[in-house]
């Protein structure tokens, strides 16, 4: 089930799943019905016959009190003190047609994400519009995205900028010829 051009690349995204859906006490069936997905698209992931979109791991992940920066932080460090990040140093979200980069590892107890975001021609967040509690905004860089919000749809360009909040339903699909990026920045972190 590919639900847009991003699904996660080189993660055992199954296999976490199932150990951290285990550490909550819940089984499969349990964790489909409080996300509000098939039972059967839990057992795939987990058993890595689905390599799920963000769209598709995010709506599992609300079965539980995970978010989805959380669900890929591999840190036993925290960061409190780490203030400067190079490039490198860049928590790879998810990589791909849509490429997610996230500053900082572990999100625990912090009020904002910032992620470097790259779109390739033609990739989209999906056939289902996003929606998640709280606020959003994004400064694109270079290249164009079509952005749309709650039916408001718009193309932005290089020093253009976006701002709403995320409980209503949006999207955004890269139609130029070339990539596009862009600087995004969420509270509460959703991701």
């Amino acid at each position: 089930m590919n639900d847009g051009n991003h699904e996660f690349e080189d993660r055992e995204v199954g296999k976490r799943l199932a150990h951290i859906r285990a550490s909550f006490g819940f089984s499969q069936r349990q964790l489909a019905k409080r996300s509000g997905v098939a039972n059967a698209t839990v057992s795939q992931i987990e058993s890595g016959r689905l390599n799920p979109t963000i769209g598709t791991l995010r709506k599992v992940l609300s079965g539980l009190p995970v978010s989805l920066s959380e669900f890929f932080d591999d840190s036993e460090v925290l960061e409190d003190e780490k203030i400067f990040f190079s490039r490198q140093e860049l928590t790879e979200i998810s990589k791909g047609r849509v490429t997610y980069a996230q500053v900082g590892r572990s999100l625990a107890d912090k009020a904002i994400q910032l992620l470097w975001e790259r779109y390739e021609p033609g990739a989209d967040t999906g056939r289902h519009p996003l929606t998640h509690h709280g606020e959003e905004c994004g400064f694109i860089i270079r290249g164009e995205l079509v952005v749309e919000v709650s039916g408001n749809k718009k193309t932005l360009k290089a020093g253009d900028a976006y701002y709403f909040k995320s409980d209503k339903p949006h999207s955004f699909r890269n139609e130029g010829e070339t990539a596009c990026e862009l600087i995004t920045a969420s509270t509460p972190p959703t991701f």
